[in-house]
């Protein structure tokens, strides 16, 4: 989704990107085009699929989906394999941008990834033919126990006027709206005018008690002691754990979004194939395991979940959570033009306020 904060650049030797690090490639027989969320992969592991294959990687790098988006849609650089969340993924099949996969060519996803994230993948890919698992996650409250009274189960406490200015939320519109709408006991794919503007005048009601709208940001800010409760990506929760063991994170228990972010090739990809041998490679186990701990974003790979040596990890409730003990979780949906430019409309009002 994500949901992360972008690398720079790559070693050149390794990644030539297309955009804003370097120059360009139409591609050809012995490449593959790849468009990545910013820092989302082991830069090792590229080298090692080039190593074993001889083809080269030619690497771009995205912040959001909707940066992605027209990006692919308008053919203005023919990228093979992309790796957009479920929702854009939804969006990019309806508008038939997506290349069916032949799974006789990546044997290690049918093999490797869990049944369980199969199935929620048919919430935006109903048939399984366009999709393959590469991370996967929730969205919670992650809060510093020594800034907090007791723990915390709900949104609810976003509104709380006690952490005036120690607020951080998510700089997204869906996420922003995810929020308001669960607190409000509506459904976060909710396209009904009057919930939604319900759930705006809530965050216009929330508004002045937040220190700041982030991304990539809420991280460094909690591990730093300078807010009190943020919006995060669980992935990110584990990372700021590791660095600040006050961090507690938690489900709310209104419900929230349980999103995956899949491997895809588009439609027009100029190295169809060399685009499913790499998916095919980063579904190894070990090639998942290497990805996991360098990002750690939860793994769909069950077969790489196996590996994993630190039990506290591979049990983890942030990183691997039982999702049968929560209750209101969905995965967000495209919801059409005219209800992404109703909810755009409605942030800009919360963010002009």
């Amino acid at each position: 989704m994500k949901k992360l904060f972008t690398m720079a650049c790559l070693s050149a030797a390794l990644l030539l990107p297309l955009t804003g690090c370097g120059g360009s490639s139409s591609g050809g027989n012995g490449e593959v085009i790849v468009y990545n969320w910013g820092e989302y992969l082991d830069p090792e592991t590229l080298e090692l699929f080039e190593e074993e294959t001889g083809i080269k990687v030619i690497y771009d790098e995205f912040e959001t989906n909707e940066i992605m988006y027209p990006k692919v849609e308008t053919g203005a650089t023919e990228y093979d394999v992309i790796c957009p969340s479920d929702y854009m993924i939804q969006k990019l099949i309806e508008n038939d941008l997506l290349a069916e996969l032949n799974f006789d060519n990546i044997p290690n996803a049918k093999a490797n990834i869990g049944n369980q994230y199969w199935e929620q993948s048919k919430e935006f890919d109903p048939e399984n033919k366009y999709s393959v698992p590469y991370c996967w996650g929730t969205v919670g409250i992650l809060y510093n126990k020594t800034m907090v009274d007791g723990s915390i189960d709900s949104w609810e406490v976003l509104w709380d006027e006690k952490y005036a200015d120690s607020i951080l939320m998510q700089d997204s519109v869906r996420d922003a709206f995810m929020v308001s709408l669960k607190l409000n006991g509506h459904s976060m794919n909710s396209t009904d005018a009057g919930e939604l503007e319900a759930a705006k005048n809530s965050l216009i009601e929330q508004k002045p008690l937040v220190q700041a709208y982030v991304v990539d940001q809420v991280r460094d800010k909690m591990i730093g002691n300078e807010a009190a409760i943020g919006v995060i990506y669980s992935g990110e929760a584990i990372y700021t754990q590791r660095e600040n063991p006050d961090l507690e994170y938690v489900i709310p228990k209104e419900g929230t979004n349980v999103w995956i972010d899949s491997w895809v090739i588009t439609k027009s990809a100029p190295n169809k194939e060399n685009a499913e041998k790499f998916i095919d490679f980063m579904c190894r186990p070990e090639i998942a395991l290497k990805n996991f701990e360098y990002i750690t974003y939860s793994t769909p790979n069950d077969a790489a979940r196996a590996l994993i040596e630190e039990e506290d990890i591979r049990n983890s409730p942030i990183a691997f959570p039982d999702l049968s003990q929560y209750s209101g979780l969905e995965t967000y949906r495209y919801l059409g033009e005219d209800a992404d430019q109703l909810y755009n409309d409605l942030w800009k009002e919360v963010k002009s306020q």
